[in-house]
């Protein structure tokens, strides 16, 4: 019964739950046990609160046993990347500096969750202090890919994308400030929404950009990240940046017709760098939505480089004030890749990087010209390299580290400095027998429009259906 238990989806655990056909101390239990059983080979989580989670879950199953009204994702186990925090608990943030002592106040999308009802049973591993894509921790060990252990898992979000993948989590929270949702999400077969900047407020998150840094769901379905967002949307007195706009019915969105929705794919980018398995997943991405009535119609973009260079200038920047009393005081208590990084954020001149902001509204004009004019959204690749191993993004891997890095980032970080949404979709695999991932890019706050597209193109797909082969689940 656990190995049934844990291949349900979110909105599954969730419905089975509000049925009673299982219990919440079980499914508690079923998920905790197969995080122990992938943990040896993944190291996905930095810990896991059993006690504290099986005190909840006995809880929510007191409560329903008296009718008590219930939120939609109460009792449902999920754990989070060690970056949220949460009072009276130490957060490490993936690194040596942070986590002896506790927070003293709780995230408001941890409290958004708690209220939906959601039993946070442990953290997750990630980059240290969530700068980096790859998922290397020298503090706390590498995380590692449940499609090939040899593999990056890709990050910052990793223990996220992994444990989530692996059938050991049924949703997570990531930040995504440069692809760390939807790269993690992509390398290990899973969905990862990266939401508009604002959507979803980051009080109580360890910050790493303030202008580019975005909290949002990874899960194995675009109907998980719904219930998930659901949760979490909205505006938020302690975080200025929190948008007031409205928030969508993600839920209810997804039963929606998306016949009619025009699918931009562009003619003059992705494609010459493109790997021929990753163009093979985009066509016959396209050729899914097109049978759903989803018109492909070819767009042109302006130069993306020079976005993904302003987002990391302006990452670079603000990620260096942020760790700069820390870089003058406990240097040596960073790990040699991230220092690095960091460091490089200090010789950013004031110019270049207000240049970068000032650019940020015109270069959101243009591409809504090239793109919104004629499309509904954007379907672009993730990424244009072959999943690389932990061995090649190291340190010791010397300049092809850098080049290899820079790539992972090249098609993700452009929508983060326009600060768009995108939504990352498992899209077929690669022979290497790695996933691959596409993903839909919106308007600002067309979440919802997202997530309706991507629930009917996994209705129509099994790609998020298939499992790792790590710590394989019985048939």
């Amino acid at each position: 019964m656990s190995d049934e238990l844990v291949r349900l989806s979110l909105a599954e655990a969730g419905a089975g739950l509000a049925a009673k056909r299982f219990a919440a101390v079980e499914l508690l239990e079923a998920v905790i046990q197969r995080a122990g059983a992938v943990q040896p080979v993944l190291n996905a989580f930095l810990r896991i609160d059993a006690e504290r989670a099986r005190d909840a879950a006995r809880a929510v199953d007191a409560d329903r046993s008296r009718g008590t009204r219930l939120g939609r994702l109460a009792g449902v186990p999920m754990a989070h990347k060690d970056m949220f925090y949460r009072a009276g608990v130490p957060s490490s943030c993936g690194s040596r500096i942070k986590g002896r002592a506790p927070e003293s106040t709780t995230a408001t999308v941890l409290e958004r969750l708690d209220a939906a009802g959601a039993i946070q049973f442990g953290v997750l591993n990630m980059n240290e202090f969530a700068y980096g894509p790859s998922g290397h921790n020298w503090h706390h060990g590498h995380c590692r890919n449940p499609w090939n252990a040899s593999c990056i898992p890709g990050g910052s979000s990793s223990g996220s994308a992994a444990s989530v993948a692996a059938r050991a989590n049924f949703a997570a929270l990531g930040s995504d400030t440069g692809a760390s949702i939807r790269l993690p999400a992509a390398l290990c077969g899973v969905t990862g929404l990266k939401v508009t900047y604002g959507r979803v407020s980051r009080a109580g998150v360890m910050p790493l950009s303030f202008s580019m840094d975005t909290i949002g769901p990874i899960a194995r379905t675009a109907e998980d990240c719904a219930l998930v967002l659901a949760a979490i949307a909205g505006d938020d007195a302690r975080d200025p940046t929190a948008a007031g706009a409205a928030v969508d019915d993600y839920v209810g969105a997804l039963s929606q017709s998306v016949a009619g929705l025009r699918v931009g794919v562009a003619t003059n980018a992705f494609a010459d760098e493109l790997s021929s398995a990753g163009a093979e997943a985009m066509e016959s991405t396209q050729r899914t939505l097109a049978s759903l009535g989803c018109p492909v119609v070819p767009v042109t973009l302006p130069d993306l480089s020079a976005w993904d260079a302003a987002g990391a200038q302006i990452t670079a920047a603000e990620g260096a004030t942020v760790h700069a009393q820390w870089l003058r005081t406990r240097a040596g208590d960073y790990s040699a890749q991230v220092r690095a990084r960091l460091e490089r954020g200090l010789a950013v001149p004031a110019p270049v990087y207000i240049d970068a902001l000032r650019l940020r509204g015109p270069a959101l004009a243009a591409f809504a010209d090239a793109v919104f004019t004629r499309a509904d959204v954007l379907l672009a690749p993730c990424l244009p390299i072959a999943t690389p191993t932990i061995a090649e993004t190291d340190v010791g891997a010397g300049g092809e580290m850098d080049r290899t890095l820079a790539a992972l980032t090249r098609y993700l970080r452009p929508f983060n400095y326009l600060g768009l949404p995108s939504l990352a979709l498992p899209a077929g695999f690669a022979p290497d027998r790695l996933p691959l991932g596409v993903q839909i890019v919106g308007r600002p706050f067309a979440e919802s429009l997202l997530l309706r597209l991507g629930h009917r193109f996994q209705q129509a797909t099994d790609w998020h259906r298939r499992e790792p082969p790590v710590g394989p689940l019985r048939s």
